[in-house]
């Protein structure tokens, strides 16, 4: 079951304005980065549940999260359907995100309260997922639609919270055009936990990225 609920987590997101995104097979290494983003003061996690097993290794990091590092908020992203939803539920996640906006996983996560962020691209899909009871609507991919889509959308619904996802990296000009446009939070991956960085297990190297990036955010919301 979640540790937190879907309005805390809510907040978290609004709070700090960034969720990492990462996969990787390796439990121990997955470990590692999720330490060196939470010594970095990231507070949410989103797995990108891609791979074979990806539940177990979701799992395992669930529960070091809980054991090792108080208040880090585990979720679960590409999520394609309410069964994996539920799936990773019942392995203690704290939101769902996923691609594509569905029923079946607004109706399963709304049962749990959990909190879920769909990914939509047009406003009729966003319509739609707040009147499922979507809190923060995912735009995917972000690089596609850019902030202006973010900004054009604020106009007839300034009630939408927006997490752009994809196009996303930790410098001012980017995260200044996003957040000048009104979005809620960002998702950053790979530009921020870049393949560089897993290959030489540079941990230091991420803790001060994610460090800076959270810095570049706090200063561009003001």
């Amino acid at each position: 079951m979640a540790q937190f609920t879907r309005l805390e987590v809510a907040q978290a997101m609004k709070e700090t304005g960034m969720i990492p995104l990462f996969f990787n097979n390796d439990i121990e290494l997955s470990k590692k980065v999720l330490k060196a983003c939470y010594d970095g003061g990231a507070r949410l996690m989103e797995f990108t549940a891609r791979g074979d097993f990806a539940h177990e290794v979701f799992g395992e990091l669930t529960k070091y999260a809980i054991a090792e590092l108080p208040g880090m908020i585990m979720g679960v992203g590409s999520v394609t359907d309410g069964a994996a939803a539920s799936l990773y539920m019942a392995l203690g996640a704290n939101f769902i995100v996923t691609p594509v906006l569905r029923e079946d996983i607004a109706i399963a996560c709304n049962r749990k309260k959990v909190l879920w962020s769909p990914g939509c691209g047009t406003l009729t899909e966003i319509a739609r997922a707040e009147e499922l009871g979507c809190e923060i609507v995912k735009l995917f991919p972000g690089d596609i639609y850019g902030p202006q889509f973010v900004k054009g959308i604020k106009g007839p619904q300034p009630w939408t919270s927006v997490m752009p996802t994809g196009g996303v990296s930790p410098t001012e000009e980017n995260l200044k055009g996003w957040f000048d446009a009104g979005v809620t939070c960002v998702g950053m991956g790979s530009k921020l936990i870049s393949k560089d960085i897993i290959a030489n297990e540079d941990y230091a190297k991420l803790e001060q990225d994610v460090k800076a990036a959270l810095a570049i955010v706090k200063s561009v919301r003001k």
